[in-house]
């Protein structure tokens, strides 16, 4: 388990592994692991004075974590929020005996504080900017008009609008947050900008309010109020009333939004609208891991419609949705399509071809840069061609995969290859010290494993020929595999115990004798072991739980 530290993620099952322990282990198994580690490393069983300083410092790591384990506080402390959580500053005048759900209310507590003393160091900035694209004259034109004209009559394509917009939050206490945001908008040749100032204060733990004014050159001054409000646990309410002021007086509006979680994945809206343009909107929205699906009508002037969308996500790495949706109205009649994909960590770049009556043929695309939004609608045609449909659907997804496979993939790699390099060398000084220290382990467990051996001879138990853990790598690259994995033969004997080994689900680098040969990599056990004078093999991924011996390990004579 891993638990968030601010934006760092935390490891906190080295305890564990250290003593080779489940998480759900009881006091009695965990005391079990302690009392046999410390046979194996305490300082007084060593004459040799470099072993006997190796064997106190293992000897040190096994006892703290043993003691904190040990106490039923620091270990729920630890199992929530890690090595770090142990380290904060506030724990030392919590109450013992507090419940796990106790404790983790004290750290959100304590992790507030830490946020007060940080508010003027944050913002939120979020941006939008839209570029609309008329490239109806590439399906649309008429060839007579283009039969004088010179370069054989080039296609005119013009951007005929653009809007830019952009806001960012000031928190000013805990409870009161500022909100600055600007537009400028232009439509052939024409446009304007508005500027508006909000105040925001957490009223409760069930709601907040904002007051907000504006002005702008096309519009006259606003003022806003709108609050938000948990009803119950499954309803809320949201009412905004505004007043815009202009040279043909005052327009009031005003809009509610009443919502209610129908089941755990399905809301149900309510809304109301007031103003310059009245309508009521009902919708039901379900979104399970998926898919999302949407089924709207509206009744309102101008517009009166009933829309219906889908949407189907794939569970693959780069998070990729399918999408379609049908609309249909006074206006007339729009049929959607398109996908949706992750392309960085930070970057979902979509596209939607758009189809209707009278609208004709749009392609839309999108891309979402962490808190930015960069939309581009390309208008294609005017009317229902199926050459722009076909265009608007393959163009997209051709240049999408060329740039996929010659852009993106190269550069991601490279830069994971580069993030990599960057982390083992800031954590060569770490890894060197755990792998002196696992070197340390093992010359500390000679003369354990070869009692144990021993033992298991005279039984037929479970021998660990050889054990090697770490990246594996093609055939075709065996100097590469063998600088990537480390010997761990005589770490896993030592553990063997009446002729069984167990290892928990977690990273083995922890174990006694292990460490991390290469950082940020994905890793594997591969263990080649003899039980009852019969060979067997196994390779486990790193996080996987191990038990040996096993039937299905067996390696058939024939083989």
């Amino acid at each position: 388990m891993a638990a968030a530290f601010g934006d760092e993620e935390i490891d906190n099952d080295d305890y564990y592994s250290l003593l080779n322990a489940r998480r759900e282990a009881t006091q009695e198994e965990l005391k079990a692991s302690y009392r046999r580690l410390c046979m194996l490393y305490h300082p007084d069983k060593h004459r040799d004075p470099e072993l006997k300083r190796q064997a106190e410092q293992l000897f040190n790591l096994v006892h703290q974590a043993y003691e904190v384990l040990s106490d039923p506080q620091s270990r729920a402390i630890y199992d929530i929020y890690g090595k770090r959580g142990l380290d904060v500053e506030g724990w030392e005048v919590v109450e013992r005996k507090r419940t796990p759900a106790e404790i983790r209310e004290e750290f959100e507590r304590l992790q507030r504080e830490r946020e007060e003393r940080r508010l003027q160091q944050r913002t939120n900035p979020k941006g939008t900017i839209s570029v609309g694209v008329d490239a109806t004259d590439l399906f649309d034109r008429y060839e007579e008009d283009y039969e004088d004209m010179p370069a054989g009559g080039m296609p005119h394509i013009e951007i005929n609008r653009m809007h830019i917009s952009q806001s960012i939050e000031a928190p000013l206490t805990t409870s009161d947050t500022a909100i600055l945001s600007g537009s400028l908008s232009t439509h052939n040749g024409n446009g304007g900008g508005s500027i508006t100032l909000a105040m925001r204060r957490v009223t409760s733990a069930k709601g907040w309010g904002e007051v907000e004014i504006g002005a702008g050159d096309s519009h006259g001054p606003v003022f806003g109020m709108k609050i938000f409000r948990n009803l119950t646990q499954r309803c809320f309410l949201t009412a905004q009333c505004g007043l815009q002021f202009s040279s043909r007086g005052v327009r009031p509006g005003v809009t509610t939004v009443l919502a209610r979680h129908l089941d755990k994945n399905t809301m149900g809206y309510l809304q109301w609208r007031w103003g310059m343009q009245s309508s009521m909107n009902t919708s039901v929205v379900r979104d399970t891991k998926t898919s999302h699906f949407t089924l709207a009508m509206q009744l309102g002037i101008p517009h009166t419609f009933m829309m219906m969308s889908y949407q189907y996500k794939f569970q693959d790495e780069d998070q990729t949705k399918l999408k379609g949706s049908v609309k249909s109205g006074f206006f007339g009649t729009v049929v959607e399509y398109g996908a949706e994909t992750k392309i960085s960590r930070h970057s979902v770049l979509g596209a939607t071809v758009s189809v209707g009556v009278p609208q004709g043929v749009s392609l839309k695309i999108k891309l979402n840069r962490a808190s930015q939004t960069y939309f581009f609608p390309v208008h294609l045609s005017d009317q229902l061609l199926p050459s722009a449909v076909f265009y608007a659907t393959v163009g997209p997804l051709l240049f999408y995969l060329a740039v996929q496979r010659l852009v993106i993939r190269p550069y991601l790699r490279a830069q994971k290859e580069q993030e990599l390099e960057k982390q083992r060398d800031s954590s060569s000084s770490e890894t060197a010290r755990k792998k002196q220290e696992a070197e340390s382990a093992i010359l500390l467990m000679q003369e354990s494993v070869r009692r144990i051996i021993e033992a298991e001879e005279s039984k037929l138990g479970l021998i660990i020929l050889n054990a090697w853990y770490g990246k594996f790598v093609t055939d075709s690259s065996l100097k590469h595999e063998r600088a990537r994995v480390i010997d761990v033969t005589v770490p896993l004997q030592c553990l063997v115990k009446d002729s069984k080994l167990i290892l928990t689900e977690t990273t083995k680098a922890g174990l006694p004798g292990f460490y991390d040969p290469c950082m940020g990599e994905e890793k594997s056990l591969k263990v080649l072991y003899q039980f009852r004078g019969v060979m067997h093999q196994v390779l486990s991924r790193d996080t996987e739980a191990l038990r040996i011996p096993k039937q299905s390990h067996r390696i058939d004579a024939d083989t």
